[in-house]
């Protein structure tokens, strides 16, 4: 409604910009022709002309002013509407994280137990096929285990004496997996950090 009421205002702008145009233009012909009737008004229609000249001039310049702000007007409503298409599954892809790290924890569950081979494929199978789509959706997992401890992608909830020296201000563990989806952070990993 909003949009459609600003394309009407600009509309009746323009209509209003090439009526002003055309009554310069008009004015501008019945200067040079009165200037044409009399000799002795050859100074006040030149005065006449000029000011209809510039009067075409300016209603120009509003014309193309307007028409610029409209052009940047339907570029920031477009790029707006890919950026709303980009991110609007990103709260169902939210949604499924906590399921995600439930698969995971049933299968190391399972490793750990004297679990049927049905029970760890059949749980193996869930996980994967999960996994796939959540990927086709630009979901990604972040990897940050023994990287620099950055602040935009994780978020430290403790700090332990490193065991290699090369580990120190780096990520020694992974508590809760991080994920990106199109490059921007959806959920930031938890880590454990070496001191």
């Amino acid at each position: 409604m909003k949009n459609k009421d600003y394309k009407k205002k600009h509309d009746i702008d323009k209509e209003d910009l090439a009526a002003e145009a055309a009554e310069n233009a008009q004015a501008a012909e019945t200067a040079a022709e009165t200037s044409e009737d009399t000799a002795s008004g050859e100074s006040a229609a030149d005065d006449a002309l000029q000011q209809a000249v510039k009067r075409a001039a300016e209603a120009e310049d509003k014309y193309l002013r307007l028409a610029a702000e409209f052009d940047n007007y339907r570029r920031r409503t477009a790029k707006e509407k890919l950026d709303m298409v980009k991110s609007a599954g990103e709260d169902i892809l939210k949604g499924i994280l906590p399921v995600l790290d439930d698969c995971e924890r049933a299968i190391e569950q399972l490793e750990k137990t004297q679990a049927s081979t049905f029970e760890k494929e059949g749980t193996g199978l869930i996980y994967s096929k999960l996994r796939s789509y959540v990927k086709s959706c630009g979901l990604e997992e972040m990897d940050v285990r023994g990287k620099e401890f950055d602040t935009d992608t994780a978020e430290a909830v403790a700090q332990i004496p490193a065991p290699d020296p090369a580990l120190k201000g780096k990520v020694v563990e992974v508590v809760q997996k991080g994920y990106t989806l199109g490059g921007k952070v959806v959920r930031f990993a938890k880590v454990v950090i070496g001191l």
